[in-house]
């Protein structure tokens, strides 16, 4: 049975009213800080109902198959469901351990539009309501559960055919690569919300359709990978637009989606209002430099918001960016780093250096860290000029929640535990053969800040 919004909200909103006496129902009391992450989980599947299937199967059933893979006893036809199913309970033992208050969750596959919440209410009611392990697959359950009663999902443009060619290939109309973002099919890569917090959808914004001619200094992308490390399509050479005057008009910014989504925090003194800004900008790879100039410009776009452009429309038509006063988190995998990579720096060192964004948390003493991350540079031989800022097994620090200077952060982190602290085997465990990067639990780690209101 698929789990709409409108159904979702309905069951929500009568458990509130109604289940005082309910011990099953997750209450959040008024706080004074808040703890806000953001995770790129690896959940992408070859379909979206893979994906929902597995967050359905059951504790019980999850419980055998994964006694049976690690007996070597599983059936043929079951190993990959297990696999699944031992990364999916890392992943919510990961949550369990940190305990965030509003979770933001990169690569969690949806229907493309969001209304399906099938897969998001599974991962509530099979894996993070049950006790997961910190010690892993096989572990005894020694982590509490955790219980998100506000949920969403949102449109994206992966897998979203344009009609138009949009990677010169000779032919439009055609996924992966003429969707208005890559992928597969429409929902791949979608991102999500998990929050204790009521989260304001009447004042949610989206910008799933704002046009990329429409960024303030925006320019028709030019080929400028030119030494044949990537292939340039036929008919084109070095230096020409990678769209045509037609495509320009009408092509899309964001890969993914870019969402303001405001939650509602419940303090002592009165609610206090925070504003999630969250994106997943594309790769900037795997083409003569196109993706890496539309990358840029996906992490240029807050900046812009921030500041209050006028040139910015959400999709339903109004204009203009965030106040001066509000507070904000900018979340998401953004592809992007300030030091290293093959991204436009110079785009993200604008973003960490604006006086809008807190300077603790982006330059200062407060900049998310973790021993793991050194470690696995040391272990990898990656060169990094700051080795605990890394949030990926491929070396970069792509990952963030970057807050509003308007927010009085208290503490930082990525979770990444060294092979010397608790948890290592959620991210690196040869007990199950898998070794290190997402069939453990992900190859991004969870970033997360906590906040005084």
């Amino acid at each position: 049975m698929k789990l709409l919004k409108s159904s979702l909200a309905l069951l929500v909103g009568t458990a509130l009213i109604t289940g005082c006496n309910d011990e099953t129902i997750k209450y959040v009391e008024p706080t004074e800080r808040v703890k806000l992450a953001t995770f790129n989980l690896s959940f992408d599947r070859a379909t979206f109902e893979e994906l929902a299937d597995e967050m359905q199967v059951s504790p019980e059933k999850q419980s055998e198959l994964v006694i049976a893979y690690l007996d070597n006893s599983i059936d043929e036809q079951d190993k990959v469901l297990a696999e699944h199913i031992i990364q999916i309970r890392n992943v919510a033992a990961i949550v369990q351990k940190n305990r965030p208050h509003v979770l933001m969750m990169a690569e969690f596959n949806n229907d493309g539009v969001g209304e399906d919440l099938t897969a998001l209410q599974g991962f509530q009611i099979n894996y993070l309501s049950v006790p997961q392990s910190i010690d892993g697959a096989g572990g005894e359950p020694n982590l509490e559960p955790i219980e998100y009663p506000f949920l969403e999902s949102y449109a994206t443009n992966t897998g979203l055919v344009s009609g138009y060619d949009l990677d010169n290939d000779g032919s439009d109309g055609t996924a992966p690569g003429d969707s208005w973002g890559f992928g597969n099919y429409h929902g791949q890569y979608a991102f999500a919300l998990m929050s204790q917090y009521e989260i304001d959808t009447a004042n949610t914004r989206t910008f799933q359709e704002f046009k990329w001619k429409d960024l303030e200094g925006a320019k028709n992308p030019t080929i400028t990978i030119c030494d044949g490390s990537e292939a340039i399509p036929d008919g084109m050479q070095c230096g020409d637009e990678w769209y045509s005057d037609e495509e320009w008009e009408v092509v899309r910014l964001s890969s993914k989606n870019h969402v303001d989504a405001p939650i509602i925090v419940p303090t002592e003194s009165g609610e206090e209002t925070v504003h999630l800004l969250m994106s997943h900008p594309t790769p900037p790879v795997f083409d003569p430099g196109k993706n890496m100039q539309m990358n840029a410009a996906e992490v240029e776009f807050w900046q812009h918001y921030i500041n209050g452009s006028d040139s910015i429309y959400d999709d339903n038509g109004t204009s203009g960016g965030l106040g001066e006063e509000a507070k904000f988190v900018i979340m998401g995998d953004l592809n992007l780093e300030r030091w290293s990579g093959d991204g436009i720096t110079d785009v993200m060192e604008a973003l960490h250096s604006d006086p809008l964004v807190n300077q603790s948390v982006a330059n200062g003493a407060l900049y998310p860290v973790s021993y793991g991350a050194a470690e696995h540079a040391v272990d990898e031989s990656i060169e990094h000029p700051y080795p605990n800022r890394i949030t990926s097994t491929f070396g970069l620090g792509v990952d963030y929640a970057m807050p509003s200077a308007t927010l009085d952060v208290k503490a930082t982190g990525v979770y990444w535990s060294a092979s010397y602290e608790e948890g290592r085997k959620l991210f690196n465990d040869q007990d199950v053969g898998f070794g290190d990067g997402k069939s453990i639990s992900s190859d991004h780690r969870m970033v997360w800040i906590e906040a005084q209101l």
